[in-house]
């Protein structure tokens, strides 16, 4: 049973602190880095994301949702303004957590200078005199967006300063040919005879239409071109679909998302088909295609868990969006409508699966998965993610967060502490956390979160994470649950990264090796403090753990005459098995105050 998970719009106050989206990071999910490598704050609809609450309305006609017939309203269930909450944006919330109308001529903040999305695709240096100006009414001049990490360059510039692509290159071409093959491509049925150890993967055309309809003077990172890239670079390989079973789309049923959501939290997600845009929080959309794409992108992982659990297929890719793990009991949130992988997993149970393992690699903690399943011991939850002390978003997934009641040890969270990681501090994470705790859980399948915005250049995710590291970290996972895997597509925002690591993942699903070297993973000083704080806290539930963390111990006492005791938050010495200071990237400019900051 999921505990009851406020919103990120919640007063303080009555939430248990692990359950609780952080008041640092709950602004919204459009962060990058700044100088010092912590996020930053956004500005989405032109709006400045403030710590005080802006000016909302519930009148209709100055609405944050506009209907289809181009008049505006409010897509909140019938209820009072008195019982509304505010979100962090400050905009108005019913009890059941659905978007109300939001005054979008909202005053902008100039304390906030330099830390609001605003502020990092429009960067002057110079201060603004104007304290009317609207961020939204800013014109656009002498810029040019990257295609493929939409992130802002002089017009001087002919290469992206976050992911050096090209101004003029084509990062989605490739996708006319896919088209051509997915329309010839044949759709499993219930007579369709498949060979043994088949791979199947979920996608519909249908998903592209779930988009940003309002013009912002910005790309939202979370776009249909997503999905195109990525079915780009499979067809480009011969991977998809010739060689993979092609899963016939479906709606998810009404019955079968209240196993995971509220009533009005399903209901509000369906509202959308009735309006042109409308906002659940300020960075998360839909227009009048989002609910159809959601229930498409949610049944289409069911059904491949489906699949998987009864051995029709051995394992399954759901190439799909909108996202899912931030989407909790009753809010969406994150970019996220519906939560795919809980989904997924009530499935799996349902076609037969005892035990669910759902292992969550995207940079952000799946704070909405967690929520669902912290209750449940049926269903082991471990999340790799970005957290620095809940300063990144959304704030949640703290080592100590372990489950309530009966799913204790149930949640395991392996926090990093910064920016920067890489392949090594993944493998490393793996190796002595994940696959160890994995063994002794013994699932029946295994559902991989699989945002690819730890990859590198990505630009939200600011870490360093390669195809090659998530073509190892898939192999390894195959070692679990006899190879019945599930990949679902949660976040990534650079195309070229997430489509070259999307592909080297399916690779390894249809039975290529991983590309890696052989060799020990060598963490970062960070990715040690990490793995040892996790170890600490979760060995009274994983007794497998207790031997490793004594030998890590062990290994890290040998070397203190030759690195010098450091401690950790728990009090446990470091300073053995890590390289200094962690690997630049090309965003290193974000990193520069980080790596000094790490180095010995």
């Amino acid at each position: 049973m999921a505990s009851d998970m406020r919103p990120p719009n919640s007063k303080k106050g009555g939430v248990p602190s692990h359950a609780r989206v952080s008041d640092q990071a709950c602004h919204d999910k459009f962060q990058s880095c700044d100088g010092d490598g912590k996020p930053s704050r956004a500005a989405v609809n032109g709006v400045s994301v403030k710590e005080n609450h802006g000016t909302c309305s519930s009148n209709p006609d100055h609405a944050g949702a506009v209907l289809v017939d181009g008049a505006k309203g409010s897509i909140a269930q019938s209820g009072h303004v008195d019982s509304a909450d505010y979100d962090c944006a400050g905009c108005l919330h019913g009890e059941n957590g659905s978007p109300m109308a939001c005054d979008l001529q909202q005053e902008s903040d100039r304390d906030q200078a330099g830390h609001t999305l605003d502020d990092l695709f429009f960067f002057d240096d110079e201060e603004e005199d104007d304290i009317d100006w609207e961020p939204s009414a800013r014109i656009v001049e002498n810029r040019w967006f990257c295609t493929n990490c939409t992130m802002p360059n002089m017009d001087e510039v002919t290469h992206c300063q976050n992911c050096n692509d090209h101004k003029g290159s084509e990062v989605l071409a490739g996708y006319d040919v896919f088209q051509a093959s997915f329309a010839q491509a044949a759709l499993i049925s219930a007579d369709t005879a498949l060979p043994p150890g088949s791979t199947a993967i979920g996608f519909d055309e249908q998903m592209l239409l779930h988009s940003e309809v309002e013009i912002k003077p910005n790309p939202h990172p979370e776009r249909p071109n997503r999905l195109r890239a990525i079915a780009a670079s499979l067809a480009a390989a011969g991977i998809f679909p010739s060689k993979c079973a092609l899963v016939p789309p479906r709606e998810i049923t009404k019955k079968e998302l209240l196993m995971v959501h509220t009533s009005d939290h399903v209901e509000s997600v369906e509202q959308t088909k009735n309006m042109l845009y409308s906002y659940f929080t300020s960075d998360t959309y839909a227009n009048k295609e989002s609910a159809r794409a959601a229930k498409l992108a949610a049944g289409l992982c069911a059904d491949l868990a489906s699949l998987i659990v009864s051995g029709r297929v051995n394992n399954g890719f759901a190439l799909v969006r909108p996202p899912g793990h931030h989407a909790g009991v009753k809010q969406a949130m994150g970019f996220c409508l519906h939560n795919n992988a809980a989904v997924a997993a009530l499935a799996a149970q349902k076609a037969g699966a005892k035990k669910v393992l759902i292992v969550d690699w995207d940079v952000h903690h799946g704070n909405g998965t967690q929520e669902i399943f912290e209750g449940n011991k049926s269903v082991l939850y471990i999340s790799l993610h970005r957290h620095e002390d809940g300063n990144f978003y959304p704030g949640t997934g703290a080592a100590h967060e372990v489950g309530v009641l009966d799913g204790q040890g149930f949640s395991v969270n392996i926090p990093w502490s910064c920016g920067g990681v890489g392949d090594d501090d993944y493998i490393f994470a793996f190796q002595h956390v994940v696959l160890p705790i994995a063994a002794e859980f013994a699932p029946d399948i295994t559902i991989v979160s699989a945002g690819f915005d730890a990859a590198r250049g990505d630009p939200l995710g600011c870490c360093d994470v390669t195809p090659a590291g998530y073509s190892q970290m898939t192999s390894m996972l195959t070692t679990c649950s006899e190879g019945r895997l599930l990949i679902i597509l949660e976040g990534g925002y650079n195309l070229r990264s997430i489509s070259s690591s999307a592909t080297e993942v399916v690779k390894v699903l249809l039975g290529d090796g991983p590309c890696y070297g052989k060799g020990a993973a060598a963490p970062s000083k960070e990715g040690m403090q990490t793995v040892l704080q996790v170890l600490e806290i979760q060995q009274q539930y994983w007794p497998v753990l207790v031997p490793i963390l004594a030998s890590l111990q062990a290994q890290q006492g040998l070397a203190l005459s030759k690195y010098g005791p450091a401690k950790s938050a728990h009090g446990i010495e470091t300073g053995v098995l890590f390289k200094q200071p962690l690997r630049k990237t090309f965003v290193a400019e974000c990193w520069e105050t980080f790596v000094l900051e790490c180095a010995p």
